[in-house]
């Protein structure tokens, strides 16, 4: 008889104690016999939750044209990489090959998954003749890149973080514990003891019950990335805010699950049935990063062309209605959601670059 992760996570906390809200938030998201992303959970219209990607393919449209300009900024160099970092099903991927960004005619497209069972639904170079896909598991899996760049949308709020608490004027870690008295399978939150806050934010200065995210897991990986480049760009596209202001807020706000594109319930309940998804505290990033609005970033790299060149498609095609027509006309719809403030183009980009002075040091 198999084993629900929430048994399994029960019978750890029975014999370890209490578990750290990280390696909790792990488990519920990535155990591979009962995660949320093992047992199916994605994006996509069909999935649990959309992202820009998933709008359509004029979001991928743009990135090619991003990666063209850093391409060309080091010298237009033959095997050039782009790295995906948290592909899925690799629909930005399958967007990005499709606008045939020149960096990719000598060059390579890593997509990078942990969960199997989107790996296995992932482009193929026998999709797209011509261009070098390839998957992966991890990050570290990719080995040193010489020139190129790596990218992930919405992927360091989806990483393991931890939860601070404040409590008699301290911040207090938040643990995950058995409910008493209580069948397998049902948790509740309790503090341990007090630690220091990952950015310097005063507990004295908090109302009580006020909680902050740890994401150390989040700048490792940044670094991660950077350190695997010789010359090149780390970009990151996400929802973020800081630790002082998070702090300042209902967790709720800034916390959130998510299941089936509806908000989901509490952290500690139905482990590995729901998205569990945080703000990023950019300030608990590494230093040196370009900061941009996705709208910002969007028109810096030419959506308004590629939605004027839609329109013109449409109208010489209109009269025939066919799948060039509609793709052309789906650009105006797409942009007008990519480049909303209140929704996806309020995102952050996040662009930090290695050079080879960078490199030298």
């Amino acid at each position: 008889m198999e084993i629900s992760l929430g048994d399994r996570l029960a019978e750890s906390i029975r014999d370890d104690g209490p578990m750290a809200f990280g390696p909790w938030v792990e488990a519920c998201l990535y155990d591979p016999d009962g995660g949320f992303y093992a047992a199916g959970g994605s994006a996509g219209r069909r999935g649990d939750f959309l992202t820009s990607p998933e709008v359509g393919p004029l979001f991928g449209a743009v990135l090619a044209r991003w990666m063209d300009a850093r391409w060309e900024a080091l010298g237009s160099p033959d095997g050039f990489t782009v790295v995906e970092a948290a592909a899925g099903s690799g629909t930005l991927a399958r967007a990005v090959v499709a606008a045939e960004p020149t960096c990719l005619t000598e060059g390579r497209y890593v997509m990078v998954e942990r969960s199997a069972a989107l790996r296995s639904v992932q482009p193929t170079n026998a999709m797209f003749p011509g261009v070098s896909l390839s998957s992966v598991a991890h990050l570290a899996d990719v080995g040193c890149i010489s020139h190129g760049v790596v990218l992930a949308n919405e992927l360091l709020d989806n990483l393991a973080f931890g939860l601070l608490e404040v409590a008699g004027g301290r911040w207090h870690e938040v643990l995950i514990d058995r409910e008493p008295a209580a069948s397998a399978g049902e948790f509740r939150e309790v503090l341990g003891g007090p630690v220091d806050p990952p950015a310097p934010v005063d507990a004295a200065a908090c109302d009580p019950g006020a909680r902050i995210p740890v994401q150390a897991e989040s700048a490792i990986w940044v670094d991660t990335a950077l350190g695997l480049l010789g010359v090149g760009s780390v970009l990151i596209v996400d929802y973020t805010s800081t630790t002082s202001a998070m702090a300042a807020r209902p967790p709720s706000e800034w916390l959130r699950t998510y299941r089936g594109h509806e908000r989901g319930d509490v952290p500690t309940n139905a482990p590995g049935t729901q998205d569990v998804t945080v703000e990023v505290a950019v300030d608990q990033l590494p230093d040196g990063a370009v900061v941009a609005t996705q709208a910002e970033f969007l028109g810096a790299h030419g959506i308004a062309e590629l939605v004027d060149e839609g329109r013109r498609i449409w109208e010489e095609r209109a009269h025939l209605g066919d799948l060039m027509a509609l793709r052309a006309r789906s650009r105006v719809t797409e942009s007008e959601a990519l480049l909303d403030p209140s929704g996806l183009g309020g995102f952050t980009v996040l662009e930090w670059v290695r050079s080879s002075k960078v490199r030298s040091q």
